[in-house]
């Protein structure tokens, strides 16, 4: 309940926290700093209006590699991960190796992108693009820990 609390609301106080819980707010404050500690909370935060910062178009981009060596693997997602464009990034199974999504301006931009930033790469056999109509995030995480461990975690 707590780790669902703090999904939904990630500026909730420990005294909001401890009684959607059922706990005292030093308690809550406690489990809090512990789920930081191990590691199960990794971080707090904003999600941003794309169009109020310039991202009219997302995307996409499919990247199949020449050769999956762990080399070509670990250079790609590096050079993925460079690129301000870039808003997540998957390694994947099936006949593509990487999805990439990004978020740009406009079509031209994207193109842009496509062609100077990952058909140039060496170790980029083909690409394919599809432009995003909607994303919608889920904003929980599933809960998915043993019945035991989950009086002590959460």
């Amino acid at each position: 309940m707590l780790l669902h609390t703090l999904q939904d609301d990630a500026r909730a106080t420990v005294k909001e926290l401890g009684a959607a819980c059922g706990l005292s707010p030093s308690a809550a404050h406690e489990r809090v700093r512990r789920l930081q500690r191990a590691g199960v909370i990794t971080g707090h935060h904003a999600t941003l209006d794309p169009g109020a910062v310039g991202i009219g178009l997302q995307a996409l981009i499919q990247v199949q590699l020449r050769q999956h060596s762990r080399e070509d693997v670990v250079a790609f997602r590096a050079h993925a991960l460079s690129l301000p464009e870039t808003l997540s990034i998957a390694h994947v199974t099936g006949a593509m190796d990487f999805l990439v999504r990004v978020g740009v301006r406009d079509s031209d931009h994207l193109r842009d992108l496509a062609l100077d930033a990952f058909t140039t790469r060496p170790e980029v056999a083909r690409l394919e693009t599809a432009i995003v109509y909607e994303h919608v995030l889920a904003t929980r995480w599933p809960i998915a820990i043993p019945d035991e461990a989950a009086g002590a975690a959460v």
